[in-house]
């Protein structure tokens, strides 16, 4: 069993990878600013807020734009993390916008994330105290949020956000008997592709949003059309519409696309079988 991430870190594309960054479009976009060269805290943190912050600023509820922070917080807070749950909800509500304190605030409270991803490595990683964004970082993830506000702006605003791939009618008893047996399917899931959701969807595009300062790889391509393949198993309506991959980067400043009916059929019978695994 494996997350869509990690599956994809235990095979071995073909050269140039199952879908080549190449075969995207690459679009530009431009508005004079340029990042501060350094930031003093995790790109993973810096990542997370500016994603959980792009959310609330162009229309998501507080609350759900930091949901799984705040799942984390309840997780550290059971596994005896004294105020975690109380600490979290204050930090919650320190953020109004993407001010100076807001971005703070935010940061340190996506670092309760581990706690629902990861608990084990929770223990090791800095912790809200330790995540001290300086002016620098601080006016890299404004830059970066208000880079997202504006390309949600130019190719639409999304109509789902963290889309999952559970069948349309879901049947617990399938999904529980799946993972103990290792075989068979639940929606888009797999017994060995058994969790994964997406960044974003909007009328006809699969959004992931990448915050690195590494060009579009591989991975990063199959990632995507993974998700769309599950997309397809699940049976979901909302699927049914989408015709385009596409990736943007805000650190990068650039949006990379690719029509879903340029992907030959032969890759995404291979990647159906050998990399999800539906039976």
């Amino acid at each position: 069993m494996a997350s869509v991430t990690k599956r994809i870190g235990e095979i071995k594309q073909p050269k140039g990878g199952y879908i080549k960054p190449s075969a995207f479009i690459k679009i530009e976009m431009h508005d004079g600013i340029v990042l501060n060269e350094n930031e003093n805290i995790h790109s993973s943190i810096v990542g997370m807020t500016v994603d959980y912050l792009t959310r609330f600023i162009i229309g998501a509820d507080l609350h759900d734009a930091f949901e799984v922070s705040l799942r984390g917080a309840s997780i550290a807070e059971l596994m005896g993390q004294e105020n975690s749950l109380l600490t979290a909800e204050k930090l919650l509500r320190g953020i109004i916008g993407i001010d100076d304190a807001s971005v703070v605030n935010a940061c340190k409270l996506v670092t309760f994330d581990v706690w629902q991803r990861n608990p084990l490595a929770a223990l090791m990683a800095k912790s809200y105290n330790d995540t001290n964004p300086d002016k620098a970082t601080i006016q890299n993830i404004q830059t970066l949020v208000k880079r997202s506000k504006t390309f949600f702006e130019e190719y639409g605003y999304p109509i789902k956000d963290v889309f999952t791939f559970e069948p349309v009618k879901e049947d617990e008893l399938a999904h529980n008997k799946m993972l103990k047996t290792g075989k068979g399917t639940y929606g888009g899931y797999t017994a060995i592709v058994s969790s994964g959701d997406g960044d974003f969807l909007t009328e006809d595009t699969m959004w992931d949003f990448k915050v690195t300062k590494s060009k579009l790889t591989n991975k990063h391509t199959l990632q995507l059309l993974m998700y769309w393949i599950m997309g397809q198993h699940s049976g979901q309506e909302i699927y049914k519409k989408i015709t385009r991959l596409g990736i943007f980067n805000p650190r990068l400043n650039i949006v990379y696309l690719l029509d879903i009916k340029d992907i030959s059929n032969d890759i995404i019978n291979v990647v159906e079988k050998e990399v999800i695994c539906y039976e």
